[in-house]
């Protein structure tokens, strides 16, 4: 049952991904049959499996979703954004499922609230042929939900945490009926984020009266699945609306408050403070500072977003980003749990294993015969065998691109909702295969920088339009292969970003000096947004707000051996390129030897060695020189202080190639090249300059891996 369990996971995993990349072309043209098709078989099919296995909930929900597209296919109802959030709503919660399933064999998801809400949704636009009938039936909802407001009112109080309130005296003075909402955030990816996005989407159609936990700890995603927000709306039905419409909230209870039954006199004021001092609550000025957020969101203003976004770079920061899912956009990008195999690949497999087996009869047979120059030459038969072998297991590891970009559309697409943004989004090459661990380390990356692409590269439609721009602002992401090399762009024609401006801010946070400023680049001032912390509320705004969880996408990439270019002209647009290689672990490395130790240095950054010669000193600074060109010379025994007496005069000297570093390093000698295994430094060892990983060798000594980048 295991396996099935596990089969029918990896199948509805990627039904789901299918659905919501159909429902993105539908959205994008209702009249694209192709798409409603592939919508209706993946329903169908996520339907059946669900109902075989015995998960009923999950069956009913899909077959609801199934319902509600029909009534669009045979002409009934129209393809609206409304319509889209709720049947994206059905697919995320399914998602959620599946989930649940995978780590506990089971679901306690209860789709019975969307599952209403969808049905709902298909009597109103079946009864909208019959004219007058259909605002009767509207009249009659309306005063339905009128009579359960009153009915619920008198017992609202009763397990409602108006006590914490930074300000409750709000609800009592409130201009309007007030609503208790218990926001459910589902597992959200980036908390801080995630929940300042929410009081925005509440607070553009309703008036936000406060939260429970307040809005510092909610930046600071101090809260389990949801928290407690205070509002003033019309009725039940159109706050419940809004919280659908809010694509970071998963699900909500909204319950009517009887204002007059409030005895603000009667709640502890000075507990509520107290509260505040452990994060649970807030003090007034916190409260002025965020409905003066709420303000700017109400009236269009772009600083409250961005103020959101610098949050996110903390959770980032903290290692939060990526062990989590985010249900409303599809941010959760799991780690790669199986990959498929061509047939093919698999019989050579099995007769290099076959090979193998008999080649390693032979060589014991020689060597316990003491028939050397035998066992010489099977020793050379599995090292071929070996290699072979290395190969086409390499191979079987690739796995293409679209097997975690597949996600990105419908994150971008909530993105561009929420921030109320027009954005043509395109991926292209995502047929290409890189291996499956470098997939699993850059889908956080570049997650956050589409992110950032959407939240600060394109500008709102109005600013676009200002600046002689379509409304509608362009996204793509393209992979392709040079080589033993993959490239991917992330590339936006947004307002870009101004190597002075983010000249000024590095000198303003004192991360460089004016002079070491002014020496920079243009793609150097404006690689500067990956430096950890750099982004702040004022940079988010004067450059283009480029930083949030930015030096996530540098920390991953330098670890994976690649390298990151940025192009980019303010009011044109910025194109962020990740260089990778194809697969990772087995280097061939030049091993050398200082002091007491030994390092490895990869041969792909090798250009020339040669003994040491005359050393000549520029400026204070030792060089050596190659077809009279100057490189500065770096002496390995001093750069890593190594152990051990190290050779100043004598030695060897390592001159690296140009397109890496112009550097030569002096060690004590060059022993031998080796194919080994490195494993990239994590955790603390992570980001020590001059080195990237070790390598253990088939003896059992570990030899630590040279960065001559950093060194």
């Amino acid at each position: 049952m295991e396996d099935y369990l596990q089969d029918f996971i990896r199948e509805s995993e990627e039904n789901v991904t299918e659905l919501n990349n159909s429902l993105l072309e539908l959205e994008d043209d209702p009249g694209d049959e192709a798409a409603m098709d592939s919508i209706f078989r993946t329903a169908h099919t996520l339907k059946g499996n669900f109902g075989a296995m015995g998960f009923q909930d999950e069956s009913d929900l899909a077959h609801a979703i199934e319902d509600l597209l029909d009534e669009i296919r045979q002409g009934r109802m129209e393809v609206t954004p409304e319509i889209m959030d709720l049947v994206f709503a059905g697919v995320d919660e399914i998602d959620r499922a599946l989930g649940e399933i995978e780590e506990d064999g089971e679901s306690d998801i209860d789709p019975e609230d969307i599952i209403a809400d969808i049905r709902e949704v298909i009597e109103r636009g079946g009864a909208a042929a019959d004219g007058d009938d259909a605002d009767e039936s509207a009249d009659e909802d309306t005063a339905d939900d009128e009579s359960a407001d009153a009915d619920e009112s008198a017992t609202a109080l009763d397990s409602i945490p108006v006590e914490d309130l930074d300000d409750p005296e709000a609800l009592a003075t409130a201009d309007g009926d007030v609503f208790h909402v218990d926001v459910d955030m589902g597992n959200p990816d980036m908390k801080g984020v995630d929940a300042m996005f929410a009081l925005e989407g509440l607070s553009d159609d309703l008036e936000l009266l406060g939260a429970v936990p307040d809005v510092d700890s909610l930046n600071d995603g101090e809260y389990d699945d949801g928290f407690d927000a205070f509002v003033v709306g019309e009725s039940t039905s159109d706050v419940k609306s809004v919280i659908e419409s809010v694509g970071k909230i998963s699900g909500g209870t909204v319950t009517p408050l009887d204002v007059d039954a409030i005895d603000v006199d009667a709640i502890d004021v000075e507990s509520a403070g107290d509260a505040s001092a452990d994060g649970s609550s807030g003090t007034d000025a916190e409260t002025r500072d965020e409905s003066e957020t709420t303000d700017e969101s109400a009236s269009g203003s772009t600083d409250t977003a961005d103020d959101v976004i610098e949050t996110g770079g903390d959770d980032a920061d903290d290692g939060s980003s990526g062990s989590s899912s985010d249900d409303s956009t599809a941010e959760e990008i799991e780690a790669i749990q199986s990959v498929r195999v061509d047939v093919d690949q698999l019989d050579d497999l099995h007769g290099q294993v076959e090979q193998l087996v008999t080649s390693r009869i032979k060589l014991r047979r020689s060597v316990e015969q003491s028939q050397l120059d035998s066992a010489e030459d099977h020793l050379d038969e599995l090292d071929k065998i070996t290699s072979s072998l290395q190969d086409t297991v390499m191979d079987m590891r690739l796995v293409p691109l679209k097997k975690v970009v597949n996600k990105f559309p419908r994150l971008v697409r909530d993105l561009a909702r929420e921030q109320e943004k027009e954005i043509d989004f395109r991926m292209e090459g995502t047929d290409i295969e890189l291996d499956r661990t470098i997939l699993d380390e850059i889908s956080d990356p570049l997650m956050h920088l589409l992110r950032n692409a959407v939240d600060h590269g394109i500008e709102p439609p109005e600013e676009r339009e200002a600046a002689g721009k379509p409304a509608e602002g362009k996204i793509r992401l393209r992979g392709f292969r040079e080589r033993d090399r993959v490239t991917i762009e992330v590339e936006d024609d947004g307002g870009g970003i101004d190597a002075n401006a983010i000249r000024t801010k590095a000198i303003q946070k004192d991360i460089l000096t004016r002079e070491e400023a002014e020496k920079l680049s243009k793609e150097e001032a404006q690689k500067l947004v990956f430096h950890a912390g750099f982004s702040t509320n004022d940079e988010v705004t004067d450059v283009s707000g480029r930083g949030v969880g930015m030096d996530v996408v540098q920390d991953t990439v330098s670890r994976l051996d690649g390298e990151i270019r940025v192009d980019s002209e303010p009011g044109e647009g910025t194109t962020i390129s990740l260089s990778l290689p194809v697969t990772v672990a087995i280097v061939k490395v030049l091993f050398v030897q200082s002091g007491d130790e030994e390092y490895g240095i990869p041969i792909k950054n090798v250009d020339e060695i040669r003994r040491m010669e005359d050393v000549q000193t520029v400026e204070g600074e030792e060089v050596v020189t190659h077809d009279d060109t100057v490189y500065p010379l770096v002496r390995l025994g001093e750069a890593l202080n190594v152990p051990g007496e190290t050779k100043n005069g004598d030695g060897m000297l390592v001159r690296v190639k140009e397109s890496e570093r112009k550097v030569a390093i002096h060690c004590d000698a060059v022993s031998r090249q080796e194919e080994v295994v490195v494993k990239p430094f994590e955790g603390i060892l992570s980001g020590i300059p001059g080195l990237s990983g070790a390598a253990v060798l088939g003896e059992g000594d570990v030899v630590t891996i040279l960065d001559v980048e950093t060194l």
